[in-house]
């Protein structure tokens, strides 16, 4: 019979608890840490102690209580002194962040993506992480790294086994970054955009309170970050939610992955610029001009929208019907698309999704914006801190 944990393994365990708690909720009490946690006043008085000894929380005393008696404290994450940086790679730029324990953006630059191997992207970020390591406070403390990228990420050791859009295969991007500045990153760790994403908005926005989720990210590509009973289902290898490559018209166009048909070359930014007549434009602003142009009364790019919100809502009932979400988020381009569509995706939703799975689904956009992807590489830096904080 295996004994139980001991009592060295269940106060690292509500140290843990406690450290998560304050980084996803902010500021809160040691009496609200009380009640919900589920621990004793002293419990919680010996945990922050130890959390504030490493420099990982502060603890005050509120500003005004209005109450009478002693105020409980208030404990706060170390947004200044405990850090990652973010970096999220990105079709057409590369944007990198310094982000605070308690998902506080510090400090965040861009650059348009160099084209070329994984090696080139990585030299932009390297630039940027050293840019803002100078204004960091000499007692502050970085955890690492976190990156997301739009292809396929081998979860064991973070390799970009594809990324058709970004012209790599089998790219070590999280080994080149830690190589190229080994003395400021402890460590690195790479993750799919979509993923981070969903990771990103249940944590912190608009999914928040919501165990099961899709976030579907849209640009040249299409992929989906699915969170399932609060977990993310990345699959076996890391590469699950690769929605984008559901063959959905096998008599469809060619896509990039060498296959027919797949959904994003129905809904993905080509599919709605070539349906408008614009093959020649490209990226996120060419996107938003169809949406605008539809809107201001545009034929072309107003059938343009139906036909690829139809296409949109026709996948969406499907991943509905397979894992019965409360919400599905619309972001990158989609989220523009969705909006100017609702009418067909909720309309296809309707006719094929299942009575009992599309019953109570919400279509939503992102509440974290383009910041989503960063708060998601963060979080995904953060992990192995909020596990063990003592470790």
């Amino acid at each position: 019979m295996r004994a139980g944990p001991s009592q060295e393994e269940i106060r690292r365990q509500n140290l843990g608890a406690l450290l998560r708690f304050v980084h996803v909720r902010g500021s809160i009490s040691r009496a609200e840490l009380t009640s919900e946690l589920g621990l004793n006043r002293s419990t919680i008085g010996a945990l922050t102690a130890d959390l504030a000894a490493v420099g990982l929380v502060s603890e005050e005393a509120p500003r005004e209580t209005g109450r009478a008696g002693r105020p409980s404290l208030v404990v706060r994450p170390s947004s200044e002194l405990v850090y990652s940086y973010a970096a999220s790679v990105e079709v057409d730029r590369i944007r990198v962040a310094r982000v605070g324990l308690g998902g506080v953006i510090l400090d965040q630059r861009e650059a348009p993506r160099p084209r070329g191997e994984a090696i080139e992207a990585v030299r932009p970020v390297a630039e940027f992480v050293a840019q803002m390591s100078e204004q960091v406070k000499p007692q502050a403390r970085c955890i690492g790294a976190g990156i997301a990228v739009c292809g396929l990420v081998r979860r064991e050791d973070g390799l970009v086994r594809l990324g058709p859009h970004l012209g790599w295969l089998d790219e070590p991007l999280g080994h080149a970054l830690q190589d190229r500045l080994p003395d400021l990153l402890p460590q690195v760790v790479v993750g799919n955009v979509a993923d981070l994403c969903a990771l990103a908005e249940h944590t912190r926005g608009v999914a928040v309170g919501c165990d099961n989720i899709i976030y579907m990210y849209g640009d040249v590509g299409v992929g989906a970050g699915i969170i399932a009973g609060g977990r993310r289902v990345t699959g076996h290898g890391g590469y699950g939610g690769e929605v984008g490559h559901m063959v959905v018209n096998p008599h469809g166009r060619p896509c990039g992955c060498g296959s027919r048909g797949c959904w994003e070359t129905e809904i993905g930014e080509h599919a709605l610029l070539h349906a408008a007549g614009r093959d020649t434009a490209q990226g996120s602003d060419a996107v938003l001009a169809v949406v605008d142009a539809a809107a201001r009364g545009d034929a072309t790019a107003q059938v343009a929208v139906r036909q690829v919100g139809d296409w949109l809502g026709f996948g969406v009932a499907n991943l509905v019907n397979i894992f019965n979400p409360e919400l599905v988020i619309f972001g990158g381009t989609l989220r523009d698309v969705y909006l100017a569509a609702a009418a067909q995706v909720r309309s296809r939703l309707n006719s094929i999704g299942l009575p009992a799975t599309r019953e109570h689904v919400r279509l939503r956009t992102p509440k974290l914006g383009g910041d989503a992807a960063l708060l998601g590489a963060a979080e995904l830096a953060f992990e192995q801190l909020l596990a063990d904080p003592l470790g």
